[in-house]
């Protein structure tokens, strides 16, 4: 998904970004795409002039008098940024972009800011990978905006953050503070423990058994890449609503730890399999509630899988193939094994659609296993 360049911008008047990297240009490289000015501050000097570089906006200037401030500090620092620009601009609608609202308004509140011009938000987007140099401007398109107003915000300030959100494509979703941190601590913070936890288990595992890693390893343990002193931050600003939550996990963990060590001892234990079979089928009935593409309900697609010789141009061949074939492609996954020469593409596609592509790809070279 893109932005709609072309569509006049909601928000008037000059931007300010303060912090420049990942979320922060971002911001800023889809707010220039639409026409915003933007002015970015950072306390690195080389990390704002770096996001200047990649075109998020100009560096700031004394003389600057913005009309929004967006800040996007780390967790830890977060608080006394948005009081500072909240002093610094009497005239601006601060904002930020910190995964974790309830503890930062509470802050706030404590340090006497005006908080009838803060209102809190939260883009459900990232990246693995952080800086500027990873940037991009459509990093919110279709994604969650999380808009925290407090109760002091001026129905005004909320309208301002708000259509900031639409600017960079985020959708706004209106969320009190505090059920927003127990939101995100079910479906961000805890599966990034959970994920972090998994991959933990790979550092003493023999070479052997690594090099036997698939599709499924990779996919729980993707975001284990993630930055161990940015999560920290994130975890303990909200320990309780994350802490419930592992509890919870905890808890169907024990059940089934102790499933298999009756079965360890009793093959035939009774109703240890049932625990397991239930373990596995709510695992499957909440994952069908995650949102499909776009937010729209999930769908059910079908997937075609394609052997791709491991040659520079042969991906992008099977893509171009694929769009000759008159089919959209929903979503792509590529498996590789150790030491092969080839990759399992995994092409996700409607049902109906399969069968003929597997015929189309097929009349192209291809080699599809049935």
């Amino acid at each position: 998904m893109t932005l709609d360049a072309s569509a006049p911008a909601g928000t008037s008047g000059t931007v300010r970004v303060v912090g420049s990297g990942l979320l922060g240009a971002s911001a800023g490289l889809a707010l220039r795409a639409r026409g915003v000015d933007v002015v970015l501050e950072d306390t690195s000097p080389t990390a704002a002039a770096l996001a200047r570089d990649m075109g998020a906006g100009r560096l700031a200037s004394p003389d600057d008098d913005p009309a929004v401030v967006l800040v996007a500090a780390p967790p830890d620092v977060v608080a006394g940024v948005v009081a500072d620009e909240l002093a610094a601009h009497p005239r601006a609608v601060v904002t930020d972009v910190a995964s974790v609202k309830g503890g930062l308004l509470t802050e706030l509140r404590a340090r006497g800011a005006d908080l009838t011009r803060y209102v809190g938000g939260h883009p459900m987007a990232g990246r693995e990978r952080s800086g500027a140099v990873a940037a991009r401007s459509d990093l919110f398109a279709g994604r969650p905006w999380v808009v925290a107003a407090g109760p002091e915000a001026a129905p005004e300030a909320v309208t301002v953050v708000r259509r900031l959100a639409t600017d960079c494509g985020g959708v706004p979703v209106d969320m009190p503070a505090d059920e927003h941190d127990e939101a995100v601590a079910v479906v961000s913070h805890a599966p990034q423990v959970a994920a972090s936890l998994v991959a933990a288990r790979l550092r003493d595992a023999p070479e052997r058994a690594v090099g036997l890693a698939g599709q499924g390893l990779r996919d729980v343990t993707r975001i284990a890449g993630s930055d161990p002193v940015l999560w920290a931050q994130i975890l303990a600003a909200n320990a309780g609503p994350v802490a419930t939550v592992l509890e919870q996990v905890r808890d169907d963990l024990e059940e089934v730890v102790a499933a298999l060590r009756s079965l360890e001892v009793d093959p035939a234990a009774a109703g240890a399999r049932g625990r397991l079979a239930r373990a596995v089928a709510e695992g499957r009935a909440g994952r069908e509630r995650i949102p499909g593409k776009h937010g729209s309900a999930p769908v059910v697609y079908a997937t075609v899988v394609v052997v791709v010789p491991d040659r520079p141009g042969e991906l992008a061949r099977l893509l171009a193939d694929v769009g000759s074939a008159g089919v959209n492609l929903e979503d792509l996954r590529l498996e590789h094994s150790e030491g092969q020469p080839v990759a399992l593409a995994s092409v996700d596609v409607v049902p109906a659609a399969a069968e003929p592509l597997e015929a189309a790809l097929r009349e192209r070279g291809w080699t599809v296993p049935r």
